[in-house]
C-alpha cells in the first residue's frame, strides 16, 4: 500500500467531531495508510480520543498509525494536513465574558452585532483564539511548509483571513453550514409532491421524517437543477436556484403562500434541536427582505430584529430561540459535557468492541474527500452526502479560501465561501455569477467591516479598538457604559495578557 499522508489534529480533544473525521479516514481506502497525530493540551480529552483512534484501528486491523501528544510542534512537523478545532481557553471562558457583557447592558455579549449573532463565533474578544491560530500557522511555516492548514474552529472568516494575510501557509476554512442548501431542496420536493402526486408532505418535512428525504431524492431531477451559493462563512446565500430551466424561487414563493404556516406549526411542536432553523420564520423573513434564501448558519445572523430578547428569538427561531439564545447556549454546554462523558464511557469500556458501539459510517463532512483529492490527486467538485434514504445526495464542495478575484466585488484579501474544484494542485474557486447588489451592500459589507475591526483589534491592540466597536452599538447608552464593560472584561481573571494588549 502506498504511504499515506501525515494528518495532525490540533485541539483533537473535541472528541465527537474528531472521532467522526477519524472514521471517515478509516473508511477511505486511499487514506487508510495515514499517520494520524492527535494533539491537545488536556490530558483527559487527549486520552479519550487517543484511545478511541487506537482501538478503532486495532479492531478494523488497519495499517493506520496513531500517535497522541501534547507537543504541538511534534504533531505538526512534516505534516501534510494540519486541522484545527481549537477553542482557546474553552467554553466557560467565553461564557464568563458574555455574562459580564450582559451585566453592562450588552445582551448576548459584545460580539453580537449585525450578521454575527452566532454564540460561539468569537471575534472582538477572540484575542487568544487569534493568537493560538497564528502560532499554529508559524509552526507550519517552520516545520511543514507544504502542509494545508484547515481551520474548523470559529470564527472561520476571521481566522482564515488572518492566516491568509499574515503567513505563507496554504489555508482553508472548513464549515458544513453550506449543507443547509437542502432546505431549498426540501421546499422543492414538497411542492413537486403536491404537483406531481397530489400528496402533501409538509408535516413530514417539518418533522424531518425520512419520507421527506426519499421524496427529495425521487422527485427532483438533479440533472435539471442549478444552484449557487456565495458569501462569507455564516453569511452565505442561495443566489442562484433554477429547476427545469426556470427560476425555482417560484416554488419558494408558493410554499410561503400555501404551506409555510402549516410547516411552522408542526415544526414548533416537534423540533427538539435548537439548530433546526434552516426554514425558520427568520430564514423566510430574510428571503423576503433580501430576495434570496440565507443558507445554514446564515439564518442565525441578520439584524437585531431577530435577537432583542428570548421572546423575540422564540418567535423567529422556534421554541428554544435558536442555538444562540439563553436556552440554546445552555443546551450547547450540556451537550459538550454529555458528549465527553459518553465518549469516555464508550471508549474506556473494553467489554464490547468499539466498532459495535460506534459503527463505521460516513459523517457527511467534506474534510476527508478534500484531503483525499489533494493528496491523491483526484479531481472533484462534489461528494456523497449520506441520507436516511437508500441513496446518497450529491453535495457540492464549498470551502472558505482567500478571495483573490473569486468574488470581484469584494477585496482580494478576505476569505470568501464559494464553490470549489479540488485536485492535487490545490483548491480552485469555480466561476460564479456576480453577488446580488442588495446582498453585497446591506449584508456582506456590514460583515466585512466587523471582520476588519476584529482583525485590527488583534493585530494592533489599543483600547480604541474596543471602544470604537462598542460606541456604534445600538445597545450603547453612554460612553460610561462602554468604558465600564471594557474595564470589566479586561479585569476578568485570565485576561491579564489581553488587558495589556488592549491597554
Amino acid at each position: 500500500m502506498v504511504k499515506g499522508p501525515k494528518i495532525a489534529f490540533i485541539g483533537a480533544g473535541s472528541a465527537r467531531w474528531t472521532s467522526r473525521i477519524l472514521i471517515d479516514i478509516f473508511l477511505n481506502k486511499d487514506l487508510q495508510n495515514s499517520e494520524i497525530w492527535l494533539m491537545d493540551i488536556d490530558d483527559y480529552r487527549l486520552s479519550i480520543i487517543g484511545t478511541f483512534a487506537k482501538r478503532y484501528v486495532e479492531e478494523l486491523k488497519l495499517p493506520t498509525k496513531v500517535f497522541a501528544t501534547k507537543d504541538r510542534k511534534e504533531a505538526i512537523k512534516n505534516a501534510d494536513f494540519v486541522i484545527s478545532t481549537v477553542l482557546a481557553k474553552g467554553y466557560t471562558y467565553y461564557e464568563t465574558m458574555r455574562e459580564i457583557s450582559e451585566r453592562h447592558g450588552y445582551k448576548y455579549g459584545i460580539n453580537s452585532v449585525e450578521w454575527n449573532y452566532v454564540g460561539d463565533y468569537h471575534t472582538i474578544w477572540g484575542y487568544h483564539q487569534f493568537k493560538v491560530h497564528l502560532e499554529i500557522a508559524r509552526d507550519i511555516e517552520e516545520l511543514a511548509p507544504n502542509a494545508w492548514f484547515f481551520i474548523v474552529a470559529n470564527p472561520v472568516l476571521e481566522l482564515t483571513t488572518l492566516i491568509g494575510r499574515e503567513t505563507k501557509v496554504k489555508v482553508a476554512g472548513i464549515c458544513h453550514g453550506f449543507l443547509g442548501f437542502r432546505a431549498a431542496l426540501e421546499i422543492l420536493a414538497m411542492r413537486l409532491s403536491k404537483e406531481k402526486l397530489g400528496k402533501d408532505i409538509t408535516a413530514l418535512c417539518a418533522m424531518h421524517h425520512p419520507e421527506c428525504t426519499k421524496a427529495l431524492l425521487s422527485l427532483i431531477n438533479f440533472d435539471e437543477l442549478e444552484f449557487e451559493m456565495k458569501g462569507f462563512n455564516h453569511v452565505i446565500w442561495l443566489t442562484k436556484f433554477r429547476y427545469m430551466g426556470e427560476n425555482a424561487y417560484r416554488y419558494v414563493d408558493e410554499w410561503i403562500k400555501e404551506d409555510a404556516e402549516k410547516y411552522w406549526s408542526v415544526w414548533r411542536e416537534y423540533t427538539h434541536n435548537p439548530w433546526d432553523v434552516d426554514l425558520a420564520p427568520a430564514a423566510i423573513d430574510m428571503y423576503k427582505t433580501y430576495g434570496y434564501l440565507p443558507i445554514g448558519d446564515s439564518v442565525r445572523g441578520g439584524t437585531w430584529k431577530y435577537h432583542w430578547d428570548l421572546q423575540t428569538k422564540k418567535y423567529w427561531y422556534g421554541p428554544y430561540g435558536g442555538p444562540d439564545s439563553e436556552i440554546g447556549n445552555a443546551i450547547r454546554f450540556l451537550n459538550v459535557r454529555r458528549i465527553i462523558s459518553e465518549m469516555a464511557r464508550v471508549v474506556f469500556d473494553t467489554s464490547t468492541p468499539l466498532v459495535q458501539r460506534e459503527p463505521p459510517r460516513p459523517s457527511g463532512e467534506l474534510l476527508v474527500p478534500l484531503m483525499d483529492a489533494l493528496y491523491n490527486n483526484k479531481s472533484i467538485d462534489s461528494y456523497e452526502l449520506p441520507t436516511p434514504a437508500d441513496k446518497p445526495l450529491k453535495a457540492p464542495l464549498y470551502v472558505n479560501i482567500m478571495n483573490n478575484g473569486a468574488l470581484p466585488e469584494l477585496p482580494n484579501n478576505i476569505a470568501v465561501e464559494v464553490p470549489v474544484k479540488v485536485d492535487g494542485k490545490g483548491i480552485h474557486p469555480k466561476p460564479v455569477e456576480p453577488i446580488p447588489p442588495k446582498i453585497l451592500r446591506f449584508v456582506l459589507m456590514h460583515r466585512l467591516m466587523r471582520a476588519e475591526w476584529a482583525l485590527q483589534a488583534f493585530l494592533e491592540g489599543g483600547r480604541d479598538a474596543l471602544f470604537n466597536w462598542l460606541i456604534v452599538d445600538v445597545r450603547t447608552k453612554s460612553v460610561q457604559q462602554v468604558n465600564d464593560v471594557i474595564d470589566a472584561i479586561l479585569k476578568m481573571p485570565g485576561n491579564e495578557e489581553m488587558a495589556k494588549h488592549f491597554s
